[in-house]
């Protein structure tokens, strides 16, 4: 009896009916492809993009160079140097990640205790050479800055997990 509807099947083509069936059925659903310049996906508050320094509200920079960061990398990518100020506190002179090594494990972020160095959003940076790839602390600076609103807008959305 198997061959015998084995046969008709082919006979049919039932295959290829349900297949078409198929195509129908997504054919007239919303399409799931974005148009990508100009439409970009959902990112998670998690994402880990590239990096940046953050400032305080009144523009001193976080960072206190306590070097956990630079300690808990596991590429060693992130070089710091500090020295102290003349009200006692420390701060950085020099503060370069090599993004050529950084794997972006997120491990500099949640070392830091004042959220000085985070993952920001940003996943549009390319360049042509390894050189622009080694972000000195004005890049850094200057990422945070363009990017503060969303930075704090995820840190927000994450912190009751952190």
């Amino acid at each position: 009896m198997s061959t015998f509807v084995t046969a008709i099947r082919s006979f049919l083509l039932l295959e290829v009916l349900k297949g078409l069936g198929l195509t129908l059925k997504y054919f007239f659903k919303p399409k799931a492809t974005l148009n990508y310049p100009y439409e970009k996906g959902y990112l998670s508050p998690r994402f880990r993009g590239e990096h940046a320094l953050r400032r305080y509200p009144n523009g001193e920079e976080r960072c206190i160079a306590c070097k956990l960061c630079e300690a808990i990398c596991p590429a060693q990518a992130i070089t710091i140097e500090a020295e102290p100020r003349p009200d006692g506190s420390r701060r950085t002179t020099r503060y370069d990640i090599d993004m050529t090594k950084c794997i972006y494990c997120g491990f500099c972020q949640e070392a830091c205790p004042v959220d000085a160095i985070v993952e920001g959003p940003n996943f549009e940076f390319a360049a042509e050479t390894r050189e622009e790839l080694y972000y000195d602390k004005e890049k850094l600076l200057s990422n945070g800055d363009r990017w503060e609103v969303e930075i704090a807008r995820n840190l927000a959305a994450d912190a009751r997990y952190r």
